[in-house]
């Protein structure tokens, strides 16, 4: 019984990580609709402020951080500087080396680096079906992210994207260890919450008159709410029952959402590249999504 309530949470675990990633997935469009004077930098401070204040009033109104105990200093601090850092990594990249290039190395190399990591500090399993899956879903995202675009390397824009894909890696860690002692809504809370304030001198002497107006106001919520609040909730829950090289990994739906929104609203076409790298993207997170062996009893022969 116990075994089966196990695979149960663990089963959650993956759903909630790939809902969340389906909400970072609408980042782009968002943005998209925001005003063109929106500078990329004061949106993603907006965006952590905002999202973390609404977890706050969430982690509160839940008591969130009752009985939770002493709060470890250096993961809350590692986990929240992650945060901020990759906003700022991240955004750097992409004026540097352009949307496609700076988002493929971003987000592919987060899960490789994410896996070493975790198997380093947490002595997570590096499993066969863990590297399968993790390189059908990075040769889909390249596919899907750089098809036919005019590509811009940038060596000080790929260290950036580097820097930032690096960044998520380590917030997941360090929220795994949170996680571990505090509830989700608090751990979000506290980690937002601070990164918010890490990256609130960016908005000293900005100009941000496009907040007033419908668009602006409406993809600030947008990001604050959904794709940080909710998502970051949604992350938070998974990664409580699965690995964070998993978690990292059914991350890549974020790419795929992404890229069929584009499709969808903002008129792009359907490229073969395109389409054979949305293919290649499902299968990578079917096969960790649909993973019913849990990680306690996966046996060594699956270990590289």
């Amino acid at each position: 019984m116990a075994s089966k309530m196990g695979d149960t949470i663990e089963q959650k675990g993956r759903w909630y990580v790939l809902g969340a990633a389906v909400l970072w997935g609408t980042t782009g469009t968002a943005q998209a609709f925001a005003p063109a004077g929106a500078p990329p930098l004061v949106v993603g401070a907006l965006r952590l402020l905002v999202g973390g204040l609404v977890l706050l009033l969430i982690a509160v109104a839940r008591g969130g951080f009752r009985g939770s105990g002493r709060w470890q200093l250096w993961p809350t601090l590692i986990a929240a500087g992650s945060m901020a850092m990759y906003q700022v990594c991240f955004f750097a990249a992409v004026l540097r080396t352009g949307v496609a290039v700076g988002t493929v190395v971003t987000i592919g190399s987060a899960p490789p680096i994410g896996g070493v990591l975790a198997a380093l500090v947490n002595r997570e399993r590096i499993a066969a079906r863990w590297v399968a899956a993790t390189s059908f879903a990075l040769s889909g995202c390249a596919l899907l992210v750089l098809r036919g675009s005019d590509l811009s390397i940038d060596l000080t824009g790929i260290f950036l994207a580097l820097g930032a894909g690096t960044s998520y890696a380590v917030y997941a860690l360090a929220s795994k260890q949170l996680l571990r002692q505090h509830p989700p809504e608090g751990v979000m809370a506290v980690v937002f919450c601070l990164g918010g304030l890490m990256l609130a001198p960016l908005l000293i002497g900005a100009d941000l008159r496009w907040v007033a107006e419908a668009r602006g106001m409406a993809a600030v919520l947008h990001l604050g709410l959904v794709t940080t609040a909710l998502a970051y909730t949604l992350f938070a829950k998974g990664l409580q029952a699965i690995p964070v090289a998993t978690a990292v990994t059914l991350s890549l739906a974020e790419p795929l959402t992404a890229g069929l929104l584009g499709l969808l609203l903002l008129g792009e076409r359907l490229t073969p590249a395109a389409g054979a790298g949305i293919g290649l993207l499902l299968t990578g997170l079917a096969v960790l999504a649909l993973d019913r062996t849990p990680v306690e009893r996966r046996s060594s022969y699956e270990q590289i």
